[in-house]
Order: C-alpha cells, then structure tokens, then sequence
C-alpha cells in the first residue's frame, strides 16, 4: 500500500514509534515555544504610560525573555533535527530505587508555608531569617552556631536590595521603624 501523494509506503507503526523516541527532546521545544509567546503576548498586552517609566519600561524584561525563549526553541529543533542528542548526566550520583526523602520535601514544604504566614505578622527580614534558617536545617545543615546568623543577614540583605535600592516594597513588620 502506498500513499496517494508520494508514492511511498507508509512507515511502520514501530518506526514512528522510535523516530518520536529519538526526536523526544522536540516535546521540550514545543514547551519552550509556548512559553515564549505566552510571555510575549502578556508584555506586549501589558498597558504602561512609557512617560512615566522612562525609555526602560516594564515591557523590555519579558519581552527579552519571550523572544530569547523562541529562539532558543528554534535553535534546539534545528539542532534535534539535525540529529543532536542530549547527553545524560555523568556526574548524578542519584539511585533511583532508593524511596523518596519524605522527611525533608515535608520540612521544606512546612518552612515555606510558615514564612509565607508570618511574612505579614513579623516582616520579610524575620519571615526570610526563618526560611533561609530553616532550608538550610531540613537539607541537612546543623550548624547552629552559623546558621541563623547567616539567615539573618542574607534576610536584610534581600530586604534592603528590594526594599530601598530597587523600590519594591516588601513588610518589615515590627522592624518597619528600625530598618
């Protein structure tokens, strides 16, 4: 049996199967590409009055990033379908039949959801103090002689950044007036 148009016969079932097989990492093109002009779209929808922000608006970020997206979409198809493959990783020391570390993607999960109510009540600096504190116990850290204090100061730190250097206001809490 051939088709109409060409002349030749159809593939195989099991040679489409491998040929998507071996092409997979187009899957991870289409995502790219979707993503890129969904960003697009929402920057170039976004309403700004450009005399306001000055010639760098809030546009240019996701508008850069939108189209670095796209092309780096249509540079991987070209690459895969040129038959460039990912390698695999050589360094990974991962044992995939070992069980999930439960017990730390749930001190994780209860350090992010506790900063994220006490970032209103006590402030960014003490809810960031936490969650730095806190990442850093659940993956295994037990210094506590270093730990909270590095917390803290990677916490204001952030805090000052955003808050006074870049102009994004974050809640400082009970430390509103001190910082």
């Amino acid at each position: 049996m051939t088709t109409r148009t060409t002349g030749i016969p159809p593939a195989p079932a099991g040679e489409r199967r491998t040929w998507l097989r071996d092409h997979s990492e187009l899957g991870v093109c289409v995502l790219l590409s979707v993503l890129g002009a969904l960003v697009l779209t929402d920057a170039l929808t976004m309403d700004v009055d450009i005399t306001q922000r000055g010639p760098v608006g809030p546009k240019t970020v996701p508008v850069v990033v939108g189209a670095g997206l796209l092309v780096i979409a249509a540079l991987l198809a070209v690459d895969v379908l040129r038959g460039g493959r990912g390698e695999a990783e050589g360094g990974e020391d991962v044992d995939l039949s070992e069980p999930a570390d439960w017990r730390t993607v749930l001190l994780l999960t209860g350090v992010f959801l506790g900063s994220a109510v006490l970032i209103e009540p006590a402030g960014f600096p003490v809810a960031g103090a936490l969650l730095f504190w806190g990442a850093a116990f659940a993956l295994g850290s037990r210094r506590t002689d270093r730990d909270p204090l590095i917390a803290a100061v990677l916490s204001l730190t952030t805090y000052v950044v955003f808050n006074n250097l870049l102009g994004v206001p974050l809640p400082g809490g009970p430390l509103m007036g001190v910082l």
